[in-house]
């Protein structure tokens, strides 16, 4: 399967119902139901089981109202966040009479702390960036047009005064920070001082290193809850993991990542088709390369017409029949 949640003729996830599912869904609801010829237009509202069969006529369906819907579809990630939460206060548990107790000849700072919310996350960066002397090596997945502003906004607050003390700055971004004028606009800014940006595919997660002593990684999607690492097993091990990025990325200003393979594919392309073939939705998949849904989407189009695809089931057969998924491409 390719994308848990969509569908072959209606490929869209529940959070965004298309405009017919939308209207016959909201007729529903006012009319109290739909006869089963009117939904076959939107055939999403049963796979999201936004309708279903009425007992008193085989040719009618009754809508579910949204209040159970919605809480159908929020049950199971609730229960995600208590069971998350109660082992974090588990292992809390655990470790809490050890906090008190030194082990000889450690210092204090092989610490990993957990940082929540916003400001104090940002007052631990601030701290950190103002002792950085030597050099900050930082991975930027992109964002939201929003959020990714605001980030930009605290990076130019924080790397300014390191490029005035010279510290060297090293920065990954995804291939689609290319394309986005504020993010180069940024990039200007500091074209004399000791920086180096690449794009790369594909960033999974946020990552903050500075002098090789303490590094910052989010532990949630929404980045309000974030880990200070100070020990340096850990944090070794966090630069080589910077260190493999950078090496497989591409200089901000050199080529484009964007050429066309000889089998017609982009190497975004052949990123998207790794990442369909995974079973990650339209969403997901935008996330983790930098784009909008929109534009992913766009992508996926293409490959179906080059694979010659008549559905979203059939397009992940043929991605993997194909053979495209074995040849190498030199960005992605």
């Amino acid at each position: 399967m390719i994308a848990n949640g969509t569908s072959a003729t209606h490929p869209h996830a529940v959070t965004e119902l298309c405009a017919e599912g939308r209207r016959l869904y909201a007729g529903a609801l006012r009319m109290g139901r739909i006869s089963r010829t009117d939904a076959e237009s939107a055939p999403c509202l049963m796979e999201f089981a936004l309708l279903h069969a009425d007992p008193d006529d085989a040719e009618w369906l009754r809508p579910v109202p949204p209040a159970i819907a919605l809480a159908q579809r929020l049950n199971p990630i609730e229960r995600e966040i208590i069971e998350h939460r109660r082992l974090s206060i588990a292992l809390s548990e655990v470790f809490e009479p050890f906090m008190t107790l030194g082990v000889q000849g450690t210092a204090p700072t092989h610490s990993i702390s957990m940082l929540e919310g916003l400001d104090r996350i940002n007052a631990a960066l601030d701290l950190a960036t103002a002792q950085c002397q030597t050099e900050m090596l930082t991975v930027q997945p992109s964002g939201s047009a929003r959020s990714a502003e605001n980030r930009l906004l605290e990076a130019l607050e924080r790397d300014k005064p390191l490029i005035e003390r010279g510290v060297s700055i090293r920065t990954l971004y995804q291939h689609t920070a290319r394309y986005n004028p504020e993010r180069l606009a940024y990039v200007d800014q500091f074209a004399r001082g000791k920086v180096e940006y690449r794009t790369i595919d594909e960033l999974v997660e946020r990552l903050i290193i500075c002098d090789e002593t303490v590094a910052f990684i989010p532990t949630q999607e929404d980045r309000q809850v974030a880990l200070e690492i100070r020990n340096p097993g850990l944090v070794r091990y966090l630069i080589k993991v910077f260190e493999f990025m950078w090496s497989r990325a591409v200089p901000l200003k050199a080529g484009t990542p964007y050429e066309t393979a000889p089998d017609g594919i982009t190497d975004i392309q052949h990123s998207i088709a790794k990442l369909l073939v995974e079973g990650y939705v339209d969403e997901a998949i935008a996330r983790r390369l930098g784009m909008n849904v929109r534009t992913c989407r766009a992508h996926i189009a293409k490959l179906a017409s080059v694979l010659g695809s008549g559905s979203r089931a059939q397009l992940g057969f043929l991605i993997a029949q194909s053979g495209i998924l074995n040849q190498d491409h030199p960005i992605a």
